[in-house]
């Protein structure tokens, strides 16, 4: 059986540096590194009253960690506006929380070496629960700004309905 249904003679799996986070329709700018989707299940152990030797097993609560967004440092407020709805210093009493939107559904589109998408996750209702402005600063250093946004979410869901494109090939 192929392991890729479209392009059966494709053999190596796709890699991991090409991707796109949308937020509100909108590609986000210079992210260079998402944390991975993960989902834990709770495990419940039980015994029936009358069986001491043997313990059941049964699925509990479902948790989503949460996803941690890297983004080089650019004049784009995006982020920051959106981590100022959850808390704003200095506001006015009773003002300090924007409850209002502060929760976002996400996309997350991974492409093939082609810039092409093949996979497509939904995250649904993020919001910032904890936002790196200005990396550590270090005037030896020769490295990209980097700033952070980890945002909790209520999980996240692939788009099934998104039929993988054919390999391009170059004439």
């Amino acid at each position: 059986m192929p392991l890729f249904s479209t392009n059966p003679q494709r053999v190596d799996p796709y890699k991991n540096f090409k991707f796109i986070i949308r937020s509100q329709g909108q590609a986000v700018a210079a992210v260079n590194k998402i944390s991975p989707l993960k989902r834990t299940t709770e495990v419940i152990s039980f015994r029936e009253g009358g069986d001491p030797s043997s313990v059941h097993l049964s699925p509990g609560q479902v948790k989503y960690e949460p996803i941690t967004l890297e983004q080089g440092l650019t004049l784009d407020t995006g982020f920051e506006q959106w981590a100022q709805k959850v808390w704003t210093y200095g506001a006015n009493p009773g003002s300090e929380v924007s409850l209002k939107d502060f929760r976002r559904d996400l996309s997350l589109d991974f492409l093939d070496e082609a810039g092409q998408v093949v996979i497509t996750y939904t995250i649904f209702r993020c919001w910032p629960s904890e936002y790196t402005a200005l990396p550590e600063l270090d005037a030896g250093a020769n490295a990209v700004a980097i700033r952070t946004l980890v945002l909790q979410t209520e999980g996240w869901q692939r788009d099934v309905a998104l039929t993988p494109p054919s390999e391009p090939t170059l004439s």
